[in-house]
């Protein structure tokens, strides 16, 4: 799975992630039903927020809308499976040891709407502080230990969600200096 984000081609079939990574954990955030008006009457459909992990570092996040609950969630967690992102994980925290995968390696911030999420790395032991959206994200993406703050209007829980993942994306993002990188892995490093 690495090698196929690392290629920066996008992933095109929900199926090769199912055999890429098995054992993918799904967490359905939100179901609400929204209205638009046609000349004919109203037109409802469901909107279905799902996160979906395998706990070990990969997450996917995605909304869906379709007619019936049962499909918009199905079509979710399709979607969700095509935005996978790799999670660094690591011993971020100044209070903890060097070498866990507990937490994050740096501080991490996200926005989304007027919600803006920032998770920062927390020493082994704190458990998750943070809101139940932003808790089951971050358990499904395999952090063990963070602090979180949020600001803006966290009550919506679309907004809330995605910011949180795009902060986790963010995190992913981010270069890490080769040496660093190479004492992430256990390698050993001549100077």
């Amino acid at each position: 799975m690495q090698q196929a984000l690392n290629s920066g081609l996008p992933l095109k079939e929900s199926e090769l992630v199912d055999q890429l990574l098995p054992g993918l954990e799904d967490e359905v955030l939100d179901i609400n039903m929204v209205q638009r008006m046609t000349d004919s009457g109203r037109r409802v459909k469901f909107r279905c927020v799902v996160a979906i992990g395998n706990r070990d570092g990969y997450l996917g996040y995605a909304e869906g809308r379709d007619d019936q609950v049962g499909s918009a969630i199905q079509k979710a967690i399709d979607i969700a499976k095509l935005n996978m992102i790799k999670i660094n994980r690591g011993s971020g925290s100044w209070e903890d040891s060097a070498g866990g995968v507990n937490s994050l390696t740096r501080k991490a911030t996200g926005k989304a709407g007027s919600v803006q999420v920032e998770i920062m790395p927390a020493p082994r032991g704190l458990g998750l502080a943070a809101a139940e959206t932003v808790s089951n994200i971050l358990e499904l993406a395999g952090v063990q230990d963070a602090w979180t703050r949020s600001n803006g209007n966290t009550r919506t829980t679309v907004n809330l969600a995605k910011a949180t993942f795009n902060a986790l994306k963010n995190a992913s993002q981010s270069r890490v200096p080769q040496r660093a990188a190479a004492v992430q892995r256990g390698e050993e490093v001549n100077e």
